[in-house]
């Protein structure tokens, strides 16, 4: 989740992203789909996370150099100690169906003296538009800030963009937890591959957190970390910011009944039918769930090219006048391999964390129903986990509070992980 207005782009993202070198908004997919008959050939192991390319795409040497970047931004610069160092990394790993593709991300280092560097993995807002994402927004822009304030706090920031988004091929599979997972934990063997050229190190240690869509894919990397999925990374603590954590009984129900903003609610509902059916068909043809004339041309706006401004001037205003009642009948009540794939969703708190971990959240989020906050709190105690929940307030950046709780959730997380020694 994470969408702007049509001078921003990003479920505020989706407005704010696309428009100023811009931002995004909440998931997305892979482009080939997999036949009855074959099976697809799944990555090795040993592929995953390698290096294919590394291209560095900022340099701010001084403080002053990192205040500046982030002054237009919205976030602050109070806790900045260094100049930071950004890279643009690509590297293997596997799509939804366990077939070898390729992505990139985002990783900033400190201009500190540290050999040996604390790391933290960021995950981004929903995008739409493939480079409103932190590799290609490494220069500057809302997409990136959280990576450079997490660096120039002295932290290694590893950001990655996801699949097919950023350099990677294919479509974008929106709020696919799974691969979000893959993704993000590939992305990190990649930067630890890539330090030591820069005369650095990771250690075992990862401080793990993410806004919007990435609340969830955070969660989802955090619990990978914990079960030992990789062999040197282990999971220090959790901080996930404005999630949609329980998408089917939390921020589904409250997007069809007008509780949260109507234009990102559209945009949030068109995503996900088209994004979706990508991966778990449950329509035929568009003009099942969506209405004239929006039917012959939604699904091409998710096609990754299309900005956010494109977006908001392509789709209704209203949710009733996007979706036909079969269309309203499918996110009422999802059928089959949709209430499946929903289920795998929506249980990123199911976990015993054996890490500290707090929930962020701003007051009257138009974009991710509190809900959603509420259920994971639920969750992770009914498997013996007391999670914090921080209550952000009622930030605001260009009038959304949902981007505002990323502003001051990076603000406080950055505050916290330097207190975890």
């Amino acid at each position: 989740m994470n969408s702007a207005s049509p001078g921003r782009s990003s479920c505020s993202v989706f407005r704010w992203l696309s428009t100023a070198m811009a931002l995004a908004v909440l998931v997305g997919l892979a482009a080939t789909t997999v036949t009855a008959c074959s099976a697809p050939a799944a990555a090795p192991r040993s592929e995953r996370g390698q290096l294919v390319s590394a291209q560095q795409v900022n340099s701010l040497p001084a403080k002053k150099d990192v205040a500046t970047a982030l002054g237009t931004t919205g976030f602050g610069a109070r806790t900045v100690r260094f100049g930071v160092d950004a890279y643009r990394l690509v590297y293997r790993t596997v799509d939804p169906e366990g077939r070898p593709t390729t992505a990139s991300g985002l990783l900033v280092l400190p201009r500190s003296r540290e050999h040996r560097l604390r790391t933290v993995s960021f995950a981004h807002g929903t995008a739409s538009y493939r480079h409103d994402v932190p590799s290609s927004r490494g220069r500057g822009g809302f997409v990136s800030s959280p990576a450079l304030i997490y660096a120039s706090a002295g932290f290694a920031a590893v950001a990655p963009d996801y699949l097919g988004l950023g350099t990677g091929p294919g479509l974008h599979p929106w709020m696919d937890v799974p691969s979000e997972t893959t993704a993000s934990l590939d992305m990190l063997r990649a930067a630890r591959a890539f330090v030591p050229r820069k005369g650095r190190a990771l250690g075992h240690e990862v401080l793990v957190t993410g806004f919007s869509q990435g609340a969830s894919a955070a969660m989802g990397l955090a619990r990978s970390l914990q079960a030992g999925d990789d062999r040197w990374f282990r999971l220090k603590a959790v901080a996930p910011v404005s999630g949609a954590y329980d998408f089917r009984n939390a921020e589904l129900p409250a997007l069809l009944n007008g509780s949260l903003a109507p234009k990102e609610s559209v945009l949030y509902a068109a995503y996900f039918l088209v994004a979706w059916n990508r991966l778990h068909p449950v329509y035929d043809s568009p003009s099942e769930v969506f209405r004239a004339p929006y039917d012959d041309t939604v699904e091409a706006l998710f096609d990754g090219s299309h900005t956010g401004r494109q977006l908001f001037a392509g789709t209704p205003d209203t949710v009733s006048a996007l979706l036909t009642p079969r269309g309203f009948d499918l996110l009422r009540h999802p059928p089959g391999r949709l209430a499946a794939a929903l289920r795998v969703a929506d249980r990123t708190c199911a976990w015993t964390p054996r890490v500290p971990v707090r929930l962020y959240i701003a007051r009257a989020d138009e974009q991710a129903a509190r809900a959603n906050t509420d259920h994971c709190k639920a969750a992770l105690r009914s498997h013996g986990v007391k999670a914090a929940v921080v209550d952000l307030g009622t930030p605001d950046f260009e009038g959304s509070r949902h981007l505002g709780s990323s502003v001051a959730g990076t603000a406080a997380i950055v505050r916290w992980f330097r207190q975890l020694r």
